[in-house]
Formats: structure tokens, C-alpha cells, sequence
């Protein structure tokens, strides 16, 4: 039996798994945990990964190995090699001024036009997640750390480059899922656009041409082979895949191909579609991503996702089980309480200083039960808007995939096809990430045209008549919201 192992380094842990790499079996996993927070050391994912692959059993018997990673984290490396300052990470909205002012920069004053000029370059507008913002923040609050700047990295690009152990700078290396989400690569032409870095950065073209970005590898080409970890242990045996962005890797763990779209329940909330044409959406809520197989990944992500039901379980007071007992047991619309969960600010829609509120109380519907319902019916509206964005963008839907930690709640799996309006898809849970990661480590160990096909379990199929009336009043309740921000303004 020949061994590959997936890792998926996300924002809230560093999961591993090690598979058979002929037929997909599982052998092992394992999860160490991430510090909170969205300012982190990359030197946290490092430890965590260490801690993962011990718990796991080591990699002496693995033969390859690739890295899914969150994406859009800034890791700026010195000429050392060392991290200048700890990563932002994608839900840190702190540059959301940043990407109004690299919009309206590239548009010459005119914010549509900006727009136009940004999905048009890169294939997507810049919002607070991308690097290319969080840049422009270091570059407007911290010039002394852009000075220092010698490479940029993505969470996966400097988790392999760890892995490799030559500590050089040139031995970078990223793919194409997570360059695209830079907000300065073209995954159109597969170039990096070197001038919108330069804008970000408040240099020259001559000085940031210096900077090292990683060199972009194909969806199955070998990253190197390991070598000393810092820890003792002799990875020179591995193999290492070129890795991905997390939703790539999703989308490849999944087997989705051309025309199959995701919805993903996890820290965010995320709508991948796997498509053969690239997308240029100019109002920023679709961002034009590539896959991990050499086609394209149009992708609309929210900030808010299972923690919005972790929010109401806390809130009630209950466990997991007795919160899903709650919201199934109030009836569709949840007695006219609506919950828009822009708990931390909002990416799709782009409102990032937002709130979430609670509309429609009454003495006699907010009871447990409604509540409950209503954090679910939210959430399940926020995707479903998300889905709406990707289809403005003439992507045809007709089912989705559900995955992610929120997957795993039973009222959200439940209620998704009447809110959603579509047949859902509920593979077994299971690290898709990691998975995708493995298979890709699979995929460049034996160098063939195409990842391999893993057998996997049938998913449930899910369906039950729309309720529209549903999104009617949460789309009433968030454009009451949306106007009250722009009367504050």
C-alpha cells in the first residue's frame, strides 16, 4: 500500500489525514488546534502541524504529501527567511478603507470604473479578505515593515516551504487556487500583476519586482521533496504536491467537476462552482478564483457561517442535539422573527463594518424555539444569496453540494432545500480539505492526466418544496438594515 497524506492548515485548526493512494482509503488523522484570533504567527500553523503529524503517527511510511491552505493570509518573510510581522488573516476586515481606496486608485477617481478595471485585470474586486488590501494596510500603517519586505506567501505557499527546509526564499512556491486569491495574480494568463502590487504597496514597479512571490506550480506538479523539519524528523522521503487554496481543495476532496457547485458551512460561508470560463464580476461579490485541476472556481464567500449557529446555541444555553430539537420544532418563517447574521461584518454583500440584527419580535413569537429557527433560516438565506451572486455571473445551478462543520447540524442540512430552492447533496461528513490535499499529493506522485477517482459513499439527496417566502422577509429585514447604514453615514 503506497501512502499520501492531505493537510488542511484552516483558520481554526490543522487537520491531517493519511490515505491509500490507489483507492482512497483511510488509514489515519489527526487535528491540532489554531489559536484564535485574525492577526496570527505563521509559527502557530507550524507547531500545530507538527502536532497533527505526530498525533497521526508520523509520515515515515508516506510517500507524498500536499498542503490545502485558508486563503488570502499575508505572510511577509524578510531576507532571512523570517516573518516580519504575525499574518492577517481573511476575516481580518480592519483594510476594508484599503480596497475602497485601491478601487477608487484604478479607477481614477470613479469606483465603478475601478471595479470594472480590477474584475477585469485580476478577475476579482478587492474586498478587506484579499492580500492585496491587507498590504495596502501594512503599507499605510506600518511603511517600516514593506521596507523589510523581501517575499510574500500564502498560509499553504509557506507551510510547504517549511516542509522543503532550504530556508531559501527562490524555493517558494504556491498553484494557481491560491495565487488567484491574492488579488495580484491573473489566472486568466497565470501571471502575477506586478503593477497592482506596486500600487498596493506605495512603490515603484523597480522596487517590487525584487520581492520574491512564489513561483506558480501546475494543478499536479511536484513542489520538491522534503527535507529537515527543525523537530528531528527526516522528511527528504516526500514527495510534496504543489497544495491549494481550502475551497480548491473542497471542490478536488468532493470530485466535483465542471457545472457541480458547493456550499460550504464553515468559519465562512462559501459557493464554489467548478467552471470552464473564467469570471469577471465589477461588483466584487463574486471573486474569479481558480480550481486545483486547471480550470476555474467562480466563488462568492461570506464572512458569517456555523458560528452564527454556534452564537444561538450559546445564546439559548443548550447543546448541539437540543438546538436542533429547538429550531425543527418551530414551524417555516419562525413566527415572523428574521435573523440577519452579519455577525462579523459581511463580505457578501461587501459591509464590512455591518451588524447583524433581530427583527419581528413579538410577545408571543420569541420563544427558544423561533430563535433558533431563525438563526437557521439566516444563515441559510445569506448562502442563498451568495448562490444568486455566482448565477448573476451566468453560472447555471441546478444542485449543490453541502459540506462544511455546519453541514453536521442537523437543522441546517434539514432546511437547506426549501431556503436554498434547490436539491442538496449531503456527502458523509469528512475532512474534504484534507482529502482534496491528498488526493492532489496522489495526483503528482503518479504523474498521470487526471486526479485520481476515489470511491466515496452516496450522499443523501435532499429535497422538499421552496419556501420563497422565507428569503421574501429576510431580504425585507436586511434592506431595513442596509438603510439604516447608509442614514448613519
Amino acid at each position: 500500500m503506497t501512502l499520501v497524506a492531505g493537510v488542511d492548515s484552516s483558520t481554526q485548526s490543522c487537520k491531517i489525514v493519511v490515505r491509500d493512494a490507489d483507492s482512497g482509503v483511510l488509514v489515519r488523522e489527526a487535528r491540532a488546534s489554531h489559536p484564535d484570533g485574525t492577526e496570527v504567527h505563521p509559527d502557530q500553523w507550524w507547531r500545530a502541524l507538527g502536532q497533527a503529524v505526530d498525533a497521526a503517527g508520523g509520515l515515515a511510511d508516506v510517500a507524498a504529501l500536499s498542503v490545502s491552505g485558508q486563503q488570502h493570509g499575508m505572510v511577509l518573510l524578510d531576507a532571512g527567511g523570517e516573518v516580519i510581522r504575525p499574518a492577517l488573516l481573511w476575516n481580518d476586515t480592519r483594510s476594508a478603507g484599503a480596497a475602497v481606496d485601491l478601487i477608487t486608485e484604478l479607477g481614477g477617481g470613479d469606483r465603478a470604473a475601478g471595479r470594472a478595471a480590477w474584475a477585469r485585470a485580476v478577475g476579482s474586486v478587492p474586498v478587506a479578505s484579499l492580500t492585496i488590501t491587507k498590504l495596502r494596510w501594512v503599507a499605510d500603517h506600518e511603511p517600516e515593515a514593506v521596507a523589510r519586505i523581501a517575499a510574500i506567501c500564502l498560509p499553504h505557499d509557506w507551510l510547504t516551504w517549511r516542509l522543503r527546509g532550504t530556508g531559501r526564499l527562490e524555493d517558494l512556491v504556491t498553484d494557481r487556487s491560491d495565487a488567484s486569491g491574492t488579488g495580484y495574480f491573473d489566472p486568466v494568463s497565470n501571471t502575477y500583476r506586478r503593477d497592482l502590487l506596486a500600487l498596493a504597496l506605495h512603490r515603484s514597479q523597480e522596487d517590487v519586482e525584487a520581492i520574491i512571490l512564489p513561483r506558480v506550480l501546475g494543478p499536479h506538479q511536484s513542489a520538491g521533496r522534503g527535507g529537515a523539519d527543525g523537530a528531528g524528523r527526516d522528511l527528504s522521503h516526500l514527495v510534496l504536491g504543489p497544495g491549494c487554496g481550502d475551497n480548491a481543495g473542497a471542490a478536488l476532496g468532493l470530485g466535483l467537476g465542471v457545472g457541480q457547485t458547493s456550499v460550504s458551512l464553515g468559519t465562512s460561508g462559501v459557493v464554489a462552482a467548478v467552471s470552464s470560463a473564467p469570471t469577471h464580476d465589477p461588483t466584487g461579490l463574486v471573486t474569479g478564483f481558480a480550481d486545483a485541476t486547471g480550470a476555474f472556481l467562480p466563488l462568492a464567500c461570506t464572512l458569517n457561517g456555523a458560528r452564527v449557529l454556534d452564537a444561538a446555541k450559546t445564546v439559548l444555553g443548550v447543546g448541539y442535539e437540543e438546538f436542533d430539537a429547538l429550531a425543527l420544532s418551530a414551524a417555516p418563517g419562525a413566527g415572523g422573527l428574521v435573523h440577519v447574521p452579519y455577525l462579523q461584518g459581511e463580505r457578501t454583500p461587501n459591509l464590512p463594518d455591518a451588524t447583524g440584527i433581530l427583527t419581528g419580535m413579538t410577545l408571543t413569537n420569541l420563544t427558544p424555539a423561533n430563535y433558533a429557527r431563525a438563526a437557521v433560516e439566516g444563515l441559510l438565506c445569506l448562502m442563498a444569496d451568495a448562490l444568486d451572486a455566482v448565477r448573476a455571473q451566468g453560472v447555471d445551478i441546478a444542485e449543490v453540494t453541502l459540506t462544511g462543520g455546519g453541514a453536521k447540524w442537523a437543522c441546517a442540512k434539514t432546511l437547506a432545500p426549501a431556503i436554498l430552492g434547490l436539491p442538496v447533496d449531503a456527502p458523509a461528513p469528512a475532512e474534504y480539505v484534507a482529502n482534496g490535499a491528498a488526493k492532489q499529493a496522489a495526483w503528482t506522485l503518479t504523474g498521470a492526466d487526471h486526479p485520481p477517482t476515489w470511491i466515496s459513499t452516496i450522499p443523501d439527496r435532499l429535497t422538499t418544496t421552496a419556501q420563497p417566502h422565507i428569503r421574501t422577509a429576510y431580504n425585507n429585514a436586511r434592506r431595513l438594515l442596509e438603510r439604516g447604514m447608509r442614514e448613519e453615514e
